[in-house]
């Protein structure tokens, strides 16, 4: 991004943009031979940002900036996330309005396709320079600035393969999701390299203050946030992960950090749930960095994190060899092991600066270091200042290469899982100098300590403590570990057989740590999860104990409760039942499968808990619960008109579409039905309960198994008497659903309808004699569409053939329910094997009963 005060460019700028005007842009895009002025704006297509001018509540009158902002909320300080002329406000005067021709604009040159911004009087003030573009004949065509619905502004052209120029490169004091923070390699032809989060220098002044957030471009491994050219806090350096989470329940936002790290570029970047608020990082002019979340309740941002934080936080507090002792109230400076206060004095006037000393020599120099030792200190924030050396395979040879160097104070080892363009690699991290910046933070902003190995005089083994206390503590402790271990072995033995039961599904669900067990299919590659994990004692709070009156379902799996954390996020809360024996699979695939899927109409996880002998799941809460509770329920199946009806099989459509074709994965649910199908506040439809569910390989169409499960009444003929599952397994299921909606009739209902053995018995007879209508809900007759009713059985009844090669695929669904069709195939009879086959139970053969239904009773599948 540049912007020149030179005459001669001004002048020709100036004569390239005050052409006459033809119009004003329209949509979300300018064009050549528009121009927007101020009061016009451009909205992204989606109508999340919106770009024009504007002017801070408290700045000059008639100074105004071109910005992009947060469509539908107020237009202050707090709101713009993008500045073009940050250092050149444009002067709006008496008579230079919208529709004076003497007035700010912006529009792009004839010439070179650069997005220019000029003053009433012409002299340019800020452009978006393409000209190496230009100079390789990319910008030629219909060249256009577009604002896109993630905020950034665009110049495209249809010759170039990518964006001739964009805002996300030149960011200003916001950083919102698709973002990068980070350094390229190599300095781009734009003179792009590298992207840095400057502060506004004040909340009327957009221009650029003294706090910068960005990459450290000594090493690329850590984040810093500075004043001016001094670091004024750090992050901690990157351990290798991809990708973590963290999920604020305040907002029922879950932040996904991701770190690319490739041949050309090194950055951070962000996204959010589906579903969340707008959310963004900003650094503000006193220097802090925020996690913003926008309230709509309160019309006002919400901070869910700023740093630094407490205390001692800021970059080197605590002085050399000192560092910041993270607790739970109050955030104290410490001196390293085996170091003590270079001034006693100060250090207990609370005078940090001059830091720590060694409070016992190191082995003289020249042996090798083999006098010396290293003293291993969990939970740290590693000091600054370290030197990255290459080419460890492990921990030992990082050692190694510290104790060689007698100027060597530390090291960090750390192994870099997959995280690199590179492959995996290891990272040695060695300190020649002061220790500076240190900090012992455990888990503290959801980031990774690490265990810095300091070095210490051999012998030494930690902070020296009084005899006098020793003698006191060590029969305290001796009684108390006597006590441990006697509870220990009792608890040991009660827990025994239920460990033996589940001994093959004790892994612990944390990110990171889960791997697609082999259940979920051959040849489907194993993978790393990430998502939050949350606190026991937190949904202990949030379900007031799991009380009776919290609890708002159960099912083979056990018992679903509403929770309500701090700050008033409420949840569905699922927790495996202990006497569940095969609740810890399903939670397993549950976990492992919701975790990759994101879709609108599948219910989203919010995170998990795997403390002790607990396996929690935790989701968002739909107010409106299962469809069943209110389809099959005669007072209340009048709030589910035909409009609302015909929503919800669409949506219930798309998700199987999600599931069968357009997610990463095949999914196969095998246990659609109304009660797996819950509605949100405005009735909109998730499919939910992924325990039975199974990935299907790329290639892979259809399976077999011997244990048939599901639900009486919505398995496939193929699946119930062979167990041969596939896609269209579900698309039977759907049909069902289809014609328990439309008709509010219970599949599994025992009462002859109309003389007929079962609900698709009788909507085939209706559909052959030509009564298809008569099948409708009597609660919704007045607001049925006739057309989409006949089309939603015809649909229906085309799902439920015995055939699964008869059956629609999902995709083929989706477009017949959302377009209509008038040459849809007539559906074969039926040959209602759910009716038959509940009939068969104790008449000889295997006969299994699954724990994820009540009711379901089917043959083995052969």
């Amino acid at each position: 991004m540049e912007w020149s005060r030179s005459t001669s460019t001004c002048i020709t700028a100036a004569v390239l943009l005050l052409l006459p005007r033809l119009c004003s842009p329209a949509g979300d895009k300018l064009t050549r031979g528009e121009s927007l002025l101020p009061g016009e704006t451009i909205v992204s297509n989606g109508g999340a940002f919106v770009l024009g001018f504007f002017a801070p509540s408290d700045a000059a009158p008639g100074r105004q900036y071109l910005g992009i902002w947060y469509n539908n909320i107020t237009v202050t300080a707090s709101t713009v996330v993008w500045v073009a002329n940050r250092d050149a406000p444009v002067i709006i005067g008496e008579g230079s309005g919208g529709n004076s021709s003497a007035a700010p604009s912006l529009a792009l040159a004839n010439d070179t396709s650069s997005l220019v911004l000029a003053d009433a009087s012409g002299r340019v003030v800020w452009t978006a320079n393409i000209t190496a573009a230009m100079s390789s004949g990319s910008a030629t065509g219909s060249t256009a600035a577009v604002l896109q619905n993630d905020g950034n502004l665009v110049i495209l052209s249809p010759n170039a393969a990518k964006p001739l120029w964009q805002s996300f490169d030149h960011p200003t004091d916001t950083f919102i999701p698709g973002m990068k923070v980070g350094l390229r390699r190599r300095t781009r032809d734009d003179g792009v390299d590298g992207w840095r989060i400057v502060s506004w220098k004040g909340p009327g002044d957009p221009s650029p203050g003294s706090f910068s957030y960005g990459m450290d471009p000594n090493t690329s491994l850590q984040l810093l946030l500075w004043n001016g050219t001094r670091i004024y806090w750090r992050g901690t350096p990157w351990t290798g992960y991809p990708t973590v989470s963290r999920y604020h329940p305040a907002t029922g936002t879950v932040i996904y950090v991701a770190v690319v790290d490739g041949e050309e570029e090194i950055y951070t970047t962000f996204s959010v749930n589906e579903g969340a608020p707008p959310t963004r990082y900003v650094v503000t002019g006193a220097g802090k960095f925020q996690l913003l979340s926008w309230n709509r309740n309160a019309s006002a941002w919400t901070t869910l994190e700023s740093l630094p934080g407490r205390g001692c936080s800021p970059y080197g507090s605590c002085g050399a060899y000192g560092y910041c002792h993270h607790t739970q109230t109050a955030a104290t400076c410490r001196c390293l092991d085996g170091f003590e206060p270079a001034s006693r004095a100060e250090w207990s006037r609370g005078v940090f600066s001059r830091g720590c000393r060694r409070s016992q020599a190191l082995a003289p120099c020249g042996g090798g270091g083999e006098g010396d030792a290293f003293l291993a200190m969990p939970s740290m924030k590693v000091p600054d200042k370290f030197v990255l050396l290459g080419n460890m395979t492990s921990g030992d040879e990082c050692a190694a290469a510290c104790r060689r160097d007698c100027a060597c104070e530390a090291y960090a080892y750390a192994s870099l899982r997959s995280s690199s363009a590179k492959g995996d690699i290891a990272r040695c991290l060695v300190w020649t100098g002061e220790l500076v910046d240190t900090q012992m933070i455990g888990a503290f902003w959801g980031v990774t300590a690490e265990t810095l190995n300091l070095r210490v005089p051999a012998g030494f083994t930690g902070k020296k403590r009084g005899t006098k206390t020793l003698k006191i503590l060590l029969p305290v402790l001796a009684s108390v570990l006597i006590v441990t271990c006697s509870v220990l072995v009792w608890f040991c033995k009660c827990r025994s057989k239920g460990k033996r039961r589940s001994s093959e599904s004790e892994k612990k669900l944390v990110p990171g740590s889960v791997r697609a067990s082999s259940e979920l299919g051959e040849g489907n590659p194993s993978e790393d999860l990430e998502f939050p994990s949350i606190q026991f004692s937190d949904i202990v709070a949030a379900t007031d104990n799991f009380s009776r009156e919290c609890m708002i379902g159960r099912g083979g799996f056990g018992k679903v409760y509403k929770g309500t954390f701090l700050g008033g996020r409420v949840v569905a809360v699922k927790r495996l039942s202990k006497d569940s024996e095969q609740g810890i699979e399903e939670f397993k695939n549950e976990a492992i499968l919701i975790s990759k899927l994101q879709h609108r109409n599948l219910v989203r996880l919010l995170g998990c808990c795997t403390e002790g002998a607990e396996r929690l799941l935790i989701y968002e809460y739909l107010a409106n619960k299962g469809l069943d509770a209110i389809l099959f329920d005669s007072e209340r199946k009048s709030l589910l008109d035909w409009p609302t009806r015909f929503g919800i099989i669409k949506g219930v459509a798309r998700g199987l579409l999600y599931l069968h074709q357009d997610s990463r994965l095949t999914v196969i649910h095998r246990d659609l039905k109304a009660s797996n199908v819950l509605l949100d506040a405005e009735m909109r439809p998730k499919i939910a309960d992924f325990g039975m569910a199974k990935i299907f390989g790329e290639n892979q169409q259809k399976a077999n198994t011997k244990r048939v499960v599901g639900t009486f009444g919505y398995i496939a003929p193929e699946y119930q008497t062979e167990g041969v599952f596939s896609v269209k397994s579900d698309v039977y299921s759907f049909g069902i659903l289809v014609l328990e909606i439309v008709s509010g009739v219970r599949i599994s209902s025992t009462d002859d309808i109309m003389g007929s053995p079962g609900l698709v018995a009788y909507a085939w007879k209706l559909w052959k004699e030509g009564n298809a209508s008569d099948l409708v809900d009597a609660s919704i007759v007045e607001s049925c569409a006739l057309d989409e009713l006949l089309l939603c059985i015809h649909v229906g009844l085309l799902c439920v053939q015995d055939d699964p090669n008869g059956r629609p695929l999902m995709s083929s669904v989706v477009s017949i329910l959302e377009n209509g069709s008038v040459s849809l195939p007539a559906p074969d009879q039926p040959a209602y094997f759910a009716e038959r086959n509940s009939k068969l139970q104790g008449k000889g053969g295997d006969v299994e009963t699954s724990k994820n239904s009540m009711t379901m009773t089917v043959l083995q599948g052969r």
